[in-house]
């Protein structure tokens, strides 16, 4: 055989193995990139029970943000209102709890990737965790305040007669402009998100590798650092929760800015931190059972695939 044919094969060969090797890299990134969604939708989609279990301890909470009432008040207006009501604004956080792990921990992992391809060593390794996390908890605040405010609208007693079901809830906020219905107060949701996804995916490695040095399983320091870590995080934002809370729960009527609705909570709870705070216990208690789990189910599916 010719040199020159020889030669023309032999690159053929290399070029072909080349783009196929190629092709299977890509082949696997896009699956390390699917994986990501998965696992953060079958780890928050198992914490749902959870999720359905605690419904009354957060609508409990939800009254206290928006009457102002001590624990046993709301308690008792829940239990007059008797168990059908109970669960009334139930499915929106069910069906928002599923599909927030999946793109929270998806967009996180994807945005976090791309921060290591093209920091550049311009942002500190360390601190690319956190921002991908700010970055995906913006993404969450678009895609969900909508969720938020039909879940908000329905747990709002006072909305029962005029609003009495979904449809009515849904077709009363598609008539409103997006800034007065679907996304009333998304600056503080967004605010919100952002900072707490920066904090969650910025301290959860650190933590976990300290709990984990005390000589507890995977499984174990999983778990506790997702409980810590939403625990502080759920306490160091609930004012902002408690202000979107009260934005959301009312449909028509003057609508207020964000600046005009913190001054009215603030005077409402007499200037008083402890007024505002009112139910934040009962997030501890939340955040414990929901996080905790969704943080351990997430790392150990992970490093299963991984």
């Amino acid at each position: 055989m010719p040199d020159w044919i020889y030669l023309f094969f032999l690159r053929s060969t290399m070029a072909g193995s080349s783009e196929s090797k190629q092709e299977a890299e890509g082949y696997g990134n896009l699956m390390v990139h699917f994986q990501s969604y998965l696992h953060g939708g079958i780890s928050s989609l198992l914490s749902t029970l959870p999720t359905f279990i605690v419904f009354p301890v957060y609508k409990t909470v939800f009254r206290q943000q928006i009457h102002n009432t001590p624990v046993h008040k709301a308690v008792g207006q829940l239990y007059r209102e008797g168990p059908v009501k109970l669960y009334r604004g139930v499915a929106p956080p069910l069906l928002m709890r599923t599909l927030n792990g999946t793109l929270l921990f998806g967009l996180q992992d994807t945005l976090l990737r791309q921060l290591y391809l093209s920091s550049q060593n311009i942002i500190p390794t360390n601190a690319l965790p956190a921002l991908a996390g700010f970055g995906a908890g913006i993404i969450e605040a678009v895609v969900f305040t909508p969720f938020e405010r039909v879940q908000n609208v329905l747990q709002n007693s006072q909305n029962d007669s005029r609003l009495p079901s979904l449809k009515s809830v849904l077709l009363r906020l598609k008539a409103e402009r997006m800034a007065a219905g679907y996304y009333r107060a998304f600056l503080p949701i967004a605010a919100r998100n952002a900072l707490g996804s920066s904090l969650y995916f910025g301290l959860k490695g650190p933590v976990c590798v300290a709990v984990a040095e005390q000589g507890l399983s995977p499984i174990a320091s999983s778990f506790i650092s997702g409980t810590v870590i939403s625990m502080a995080v759920s306490l160091t934002l609930y004012p902002l929760s408690v202000l979107v809370a009260n934005m959301q729960a009312q449909v028509g009527g003057e609508v207020k800015g964000v600046t005009a609705c913190w001054a009215l909570l603030w005077k409402s709870r007499h200037r008083s931190l402890a007024l505002l705070y009112r139910g934040g216990s009962l997030v501890i208690l939340r955040s414990c059972i929901t996080w905790g789990i969704t943080t351990a189910i997430y790392d150990s599916q992970k490093k299963r695939s991984g």
